[in-house]
């Protein structure tokens, strides 16, 4: 199984490519995290058709059997145990999961429609770049939660 993030927005900062990286990278081969960058609207009038047409471009990027988990402020918030255990029940189901991230006006309600579940990493609106590196390291402390790695020490 994969786990991809389909994040909207570009020219990230040097330390959100290197904080994510840093997380991706601990993954085991079993596990790969990919991050797949998909190019922000230009703003417009109209804010809900720059939204769509980057919602377009998402689900461009998504296939029938993705298990699509939308990334939004109302989604279910997991703690670390429970990502862990939602973890393992993706693993049984066999197929990748697509992780989406809005840009800074947020996420196309097409996506959130296609989304087979909507998750919530904080109350908080976060900053989209933020949420790749909080996305890898909340994923990758799942992981070694489920493996009995140190990492998480509860």
């Amino acid at each position: 199984m994969k786990l991809k993030i389909l994040a909207v927005g570009a020219k990230a900062p040097k330390w959100v490519q290197a904080g994510f990286e840093a997380f991706a990278k601990r993954m085991p081969t079993s596990l790969k995290i990919e991050l797949v960058e998909i190019s922000p609207s230009k703003h417009a009038r109209d804010p809900h058709r720059f939204i769509s047409q980057e919602g377009v471009r998402i689900l461009a990027k998504v296939k029938d059997q993705d298990w699509v988990v939308a990334l939004d402020e109302r989604g279910k918030a997991y703690n670390s145990e429970d990502l862990a255990q939602r973890i393992e029940a993706w693993q049984m189901q066999g197929s990748d999961v697509v992780f989406t991230i809005g840009g800074s006006d947020g996420l196309a309600d097409d996506v959130k429609e296609r989304a087979n579940e909507m998750m919530a990493l904080s109350a908080l609106t976060l900053p989209h770049h933020l949420v790749k590196v909080l996305l890898a390291e909340t994923l990758y402390r799942a992981w070694t939660i489920s493996t009995g790695h140190p990492y998480h020490r509860a």
